[in-house]
């Protein structure tokens, strides 16, 4: 699937379990996300309580990517 056919969505971290991160939306939806290379490549840690932005297949709405950290 190409990167356009994403659906990009804001959400605040609020559970880490190992490498999965529990998403909450700001539309209310709960998302389990995991972190994009780009971010494991550069270093960037995920925190509890930070704001990020995910992507989402279109066909499994319940799984995504963190692709970026945003500044609070």
């Amino acid at each position: 699937m190409a990167r356009e056919d994403l659906i990009s969505a804001d959400g605040k971290v609020i559970d880490v379990t190992g490498g999965s991160y529990h998403v909450q939306l700001d539309n209310g939806q709960q998302v389990s996300a995991r972190l994009s290379g780009r971010m494991k490549k550069f270093k960037i840690r995920v925190l509890v309580g930070d704001r990020v932005t995910i992507a989402v297949s279109p066909y499994d709405l319940s799984h995504g990517l963190i692709t970026h950290r945003l500044r609070t």
